[in-house]
């Protein structure tokens, strides 16, 4: 029904009209940010060579969207954002522009799939191991 809307307020422009959903799927992210987040899970990623590896911990409001392929894709995606920018912290993450698409931050990335998923996710904390360091 939305992708119709959208269609219909961009004149059949799929570019413009896919542009419009994102917005407001950003949109709708915005107004459950305050929700509270106790599901979730714990992900994991070795990088080839087994010399980089990272811990996330994701969290969403239920166990149901903690299983769909969108939020694991979307852990996976900062696990790999994590280990190849080495973010200090969460807040460093969120504001930098994502190894995929320079032209969207990560906040934006998390903010789509919170649109998509109707549910508020945070990312709580990671950790990023590199052989040697301490």
């Amino acid at each position: 029904m939305e992708c119709r809307k959208a269609l219909e307020e961009t004149k059949g422009d799929f570019k413009k009209a896919e542009a419009l959903l994102t917005k407001w799927g950003i949109e709708r992210s915005e107004k459950k940010v305050d929700r509270e987040t106790k599901a979730g899970h714990i992900d994991s990623y070795i990088h080839a060579g087994g010399k980089v590896g990272v811990l996330l911990e994701l969290l969403c409001e239920t166990d149901f969207v903690a299983r769909t392929d969108d939020f694991k894709r979307l852990s996976h995606e900062l696990c790999l954002q994590i280990s190849s920018m080495e973010p200090k912290d969460v807040k460093t993450l969120l504001k930098q522009e994502y190894i995929r698409d320079p032209k969207i931050k990560i906040e934006d990335l998390v903010k789509a799939v919170i649109g998509k998923l109707g549910e508020n996710i945070t990312i709580a904390r990671f950790t990023r191991f590199k052989l040697g360091e301490k």
